[in-house]
């Protein structure tokens, strides 16, 4: 959901500023039922929940795939590795496109209805996969799973914001994403397990359970997307009265196909022409696509190198999971680090550089992370070691995606949505591409020097986090798009 600065005339982006009679406006009453940040505080608790848990599940299918693997190589005869990680990169390519599309949709249509068919259908997708008598068959549906299952990865942050008070909007995202955050890590080490047990095809059957109780959860959850209530409140009220004056300042003027061309539009411009989303997506694209990797190095370190079986080498990935799950708890000191920074003179609050301190540590924290993986990888080096290295990779890689996302969005406001979706559209297409080359990285370079290239690579873009804490404020101040929403 994208939203402007406190107190201004707009609050969303489909916001219509046209004069009408202020005594025919529709909107939320001091303790109107509809409004979704007066329901009651279990309910909202339990939104919160049913998005964390339906945005895990999308997560967990995307890399639960590699630990079965082998097992569709070995069945299907297909020659190359490569060709089977392909299942990997389409995924994310579909998560990728879906993410925007859909997205917008649920601004045109409200989220309920868009969470419904897109969790549906998801579902429905994971079943050719789970009965594929090819490798063809699990590319393909992988990339349209993979395409609505965007819709949560999107929208879900929206619907938390949507059920929050102000003060504890921080706190509920970060409740939000302990589960998502870490759904890359659990992946792994669930389908390990499954896949030395049960075989690859159950990997499938398992997430497919879990999104029958996704799609349940979501039957559950009412429209919290206040334009579209307003919009439905509107058209109730002029019925009842029979005077069409009754207007909100959701109603649109656009039709949906120029909404949807919009928001399809605005982030791939910003993408290439603005330079905060240039250098940031640059720089999350490699941080994400380097934590992907890691999904192929793993394996090769843990089951290749050392011999363990595939459920124990998931359990490697726990040291990522725990700094992933430490860069989380960390939210409420790194909420009063970030409200001690000079305030902005403009809005009364801190500035938006104030939350890439926190990206400065991390991006500090995952080359160290890299570098001790890399050169304790090792058969001949104790087990612990490495598994600890993750530690500070995955804390880093949780304050980066956290808050490079808070930056992101803080800059741009009336535009955060349409700058985030252009991150995600460079963050899964690097992140779907990188791994790709992994396995013959790994083979050729060997764990030591792969992993140190990859560590210097990032060592390489350190700076650009600190030239945005120094230098962000003059940035902004360049940026057209930016000057644009001030005005509002």
């Amino acid at each position: 959901m994208e939203e402007t600065k406190k107190g201004s005339v707009l609050q969303y982006p489909d916001i219509i500023n046209v004069t009408r009679d202020p005594q025919y406006e529709v909107t939320w009453d001091p303790v109107d039922s509809e409004n979704p940040r007066t329901w009651s505080v279990w309910y909202r608790a339990f939104i919160v929940a049913a998005m964390s848990f339906s945005t895990t599940i999308v997560v967990i299918y995307t890399t639960m795939y590699t630990s079965g693997i082998d097992g569709i190589q070995n069945e299907f005869n297909v020659s190359s590795k490569l060709v089977v990680l392909l299942g990997l990169t389409t995924n994310l390519f579909g998560l990728a496109i879906g993410s925007v599309i859909l997205s917008s949709l649920s601004e045109i249509f409200g989220r309920r209805p868009i969470y419904l068919i897109s969790v549906l259908l998801f579902g429905l997708l994971i079943l050719p996969v789970a009965l594929a008598k090819n490798i063809e068959t699990i590319l393909i549906c992988r990339f349209f799973g993979g395409f609505f299952g965007g819709t949560m990865i999107a929208s879900a942050p929206g619907s938390v914001t949507d059920v929050t008070d102000d003060q504890y909007r921080a706190l509920a995202l970060s409740c939000w994403s302990l589960g998502t955050m870490n759904g890359p890590v659990l992946g792994p080490i669930i389908g390990g397990f499954v896949y030395q047990y049960l075989g690859w095809r159950w990997i499938n059957w398992l997430v497919l359970i879990c999104t029958g109780v996704s799609l349940c959860l979501m039957f559950l959850v009412k429209e919290t997307y206040a334009p579209a209530l307003l919009r439905q409140k509107t058209k109730k009220r002029q019925k009842m009265t029979g005077d069409s004056r009754w207007w909100c300042r959701f109603d649109h003027e656009e039709t949906g196909s120029q909404i949807l061309k919009t928001n399809l539009i605005r982030p791939l411009r910003m993408v290439v022409s603005e330079p905060i989303c240039v250098f940031w997506n640059l720089y999350v694209g490699v941080v994400y696509s380097v934590l992907f990797l890691c999904f192929v190095a793993y394996p090769i370190v843990f089951e290749g190198d050392r011999g363990w079986t595939p459920g124990l080498a998931g359990l490697s990935y726990c040291g990522i999971g725990t700094g992933t799950a430490i860069a989380v708890c960390l939210e409420p000191l790194i909420r009063r680090i970030i409200s001690m920074h000079p305030r902005d003179p403009t809005t009364g609050r801190p500035a938006p550089e104030a939350a890439v301190i926190a990206v400065c540590i991390g991006s500090v924290l995952i080359p160290i992370g890299e570098f001790w993986f890399s050169w304790t990888a090792k058969p001949s080096i104790h087990w612990i070691s490495p598994i600890l290295a993750g530690v500070p990779f995955g804390l880093g890689n949780g304050l980066v995606f956290i808050y490079a996302t808070n930056y992101m969005a803080g800059s741009y406001t009336v535009y955060a949505a349409s700058a985030l979706a252009g991150n995600s559209i460079v963050r899964y297409g690097l992140a779907g591409v990188l791994p790709l080359a992994g396995d013959k990285l790994y083979s050729t370079l060997g764990a030591n020097w792969a992993g140190t290239m990859l560590a210097l690579i990032e060592v390489v873009l350190i700076p650009i986090p600190f030239i945005f804490y120094k230098f962000g404020h003059h940035i902004r101040l360049r940026s057209p798009m930016i000057v644009k929403t001030q005005d509002y």
